[in-house]
């Protein structure tokens, strides 16, 4: 049985019985052992840990301690199964972010953000695959391998979060940690029908995750994001996530639809060079706008979007990348020898990773009156949205120009991330939300963006829309399914 987080809390009836959280920790991890095989999402679990932490949580309950009230003020994640990126780090576990080492890296700390997970009482079942270094929008890597798509197995699941996505998508978890500065949340909820949440800026505390910079500027574009499989669920995890140093979220605030006001825009991509809406997608985008009484707007500094985000990311400097940082007693990797192991099948990362170091160096070559000349573009539309909604308006708009693709298909389409990632330049906070299959039977998303701060207006809607549309949808049955050849 597959239970809505803010149904189960730690213990609910069904049918008279309570529910204990052994059984529910349990229940998902024989869950993930059914699924795995075929969509290959799991890096390292700690099964046996969850299951005793799981039985520890039932005896304190029994014991009448602590009131209902009392746990859902300080422990709202009670007894409560969480899944986590490979790359945000969970003491005992690997966290090499996909990379091959010959001595495997443990993490010797929970990130700040699972630690507060667990504060919150939530239990950590595993570690996800994510591609090397989270360079890349599918979710492959020559450690674990290639994650799949529970809708169709021949397709990716998107990425950099595609492990977590595949887990939510396929029944296998029901809360995700997973982390985003270019779409690598919230192109896996799409792609798997569920979804992620990209935070106003610094809201998550950053640290703990592979890769990571000491550029100052790391947190305005990388943030720590929520991933759930049902939307209402967001918000309970978001607030058990929050920094508290970082901005304050108004995430209890009340919020009526008829208080909202809607934007939205559909044309054929934020620049020339991206493909179009497919047929479904558009539609579907059309009639959320309709059913929304959206406002079509024309913010016609869109059409930067490709060249202002590669600019703002592509020169942060101390960007922790396959040249960065090398196991000790290994010689540093230079750009140009790891270009020739990796054409002779010599070399231990993936293509995104070894190009990413020629990207760095094309950047460098751009004279500085250019990047100067894209930063006042940044500034001026931070400003336009910024006016444009105020603290009451949304903006719609497409997550990906497609449903899910088989994979390795990502590499004709490098440039339709720019839909996803133009908001990591700006610092804006942006819901993925599910709205339906299209004719593959494959999921269909749309972004739902706000000011910074705004937050609440994303989740708001993002309820409203799972009420409208249905939601997570379950996946064909692992008979039905077409396995990988």
């Amino acid at each position: 049985m597959l239970i809505s987080c803010n149904e189960l809390e730690v213990q609910i009836e069904v049918k008279g019985a309570m529910v204990t959280s052994g059984e529910v920790v349990e229940a998902y991890i024989e869950r993930c052992k059914q699924v795995n095989p075929l969509i290959n999402a799991i890096v390292q679990d700690r099964f046996e840990e969850a299951l005793d932490e799981a039985r520890e949580v039932d005896r304190l309950i029994s014991l009448g301690l602590t009131t209902e009230e009392e746990m859902e003020e300080n422990t709202p994640l009670l007894g409560v199964p969480v899944t986590v990126k490979e790359s945000i780090a969970v003491k005992g576990l690997t966290n090499q972010a996909g990379r091959v080492f010959k001595t495997p890296q443990i993490a010797k700390s929970d990130a700040p953000v699972v630690e507060q997970i667990k504060r919150y009482g939530g239990i950590v079942l595993l570690v996800s695959n994510t591609p090397e270094l989270c360079l890349m929008w599918e979710t492959y890597n020559n450690v674990t391998g290639q994650t799949r798509n529970p809708y169709d197995l021949k397709r990716t699941p998107g990425g950099s979060s595609g492990g977590e996505a595949a887990l939510l998508a396929s029944g296998a978890s029901l809360l995700g940690l997973t982390s985003d500065i270019g779409g690598s949340s919230r192109l896996p909820a799409m792609f798997s029908g569920i979804w992620g949440h990209k935070p106003t800026p610094y809201a998550v505390s950053f640290k703990g995750h592979h890769p990571t910079s000491d550029f100052p500027k790391w947190g305005d574009f990388f943030t720590i994001a929520p991933m759930t499989r049902y939307a209402k669920d967001l918000p309970l995890l978001l607030r058990c996530m929050v920094d508290p140093n970082g901005p304050k979220l108004t995430l209890d605030k009340e919020v009526t639809m008829s208080g909202i006001r809607f934007f939205f825009m559909d044309n054929d991509g934020p620049s020339g060079m991206m493909r179009p809406l497919s047929r479904d997608l558009h539609a579907a985008i059309n009639r959320v706008a309709n059913d929304f009484n959206a406002k079509r707007v024309n913010i016609r500094k869109m059409k930067w979007s490709l060249d202002i985000s590669l600019s703002a990311m592509l020169t942060m400097k101390n960007i922790e990348t396959i040249y960065h940082k090398t196991e000790e007693g290994q010689r540093p990797k230079t750009v140009c020898t790891e270009t020739v192991k990796y054409f002779f099948g010599c070399s231990d990362s993936i293509l995104p990773s070894v190009i990413f170091g020629h990207l760095q160096n094309f950047m460098k070559i751009i004279p500085n009156s250019r990047h100067k000349h894209l930063a006042t573009i940044i500034e001026a539309l931070k400003t336009e949205f910024k006016e444009l909604l105020g603290n009451d308006g949304v903006f719609l708009y497409p997550t990906f120009p497609n449903t899910a693709h088989q994979h390795y298909r990502i590499y004709h389409k490098l440039l339709e991330p720019m839909y996803m990632a133009i908001f990591n330049t700006l610092g804006l906070p942006v819901t993925n939300c599910m709205i339906g299959l299209d004719r593959r039977r494959l999921p269909m998303g749309i972004q739902v963006v706000a000011n910074p701060g705004q937050d609440h207006l994303c989740l708001a809607v993002a309820r409203e829309i799972e009420k409208r549309y249905g939601g997570w949808v379950r996946p064909p049955s692992e008979e039905s399914s077409r396995r990988p050849e």
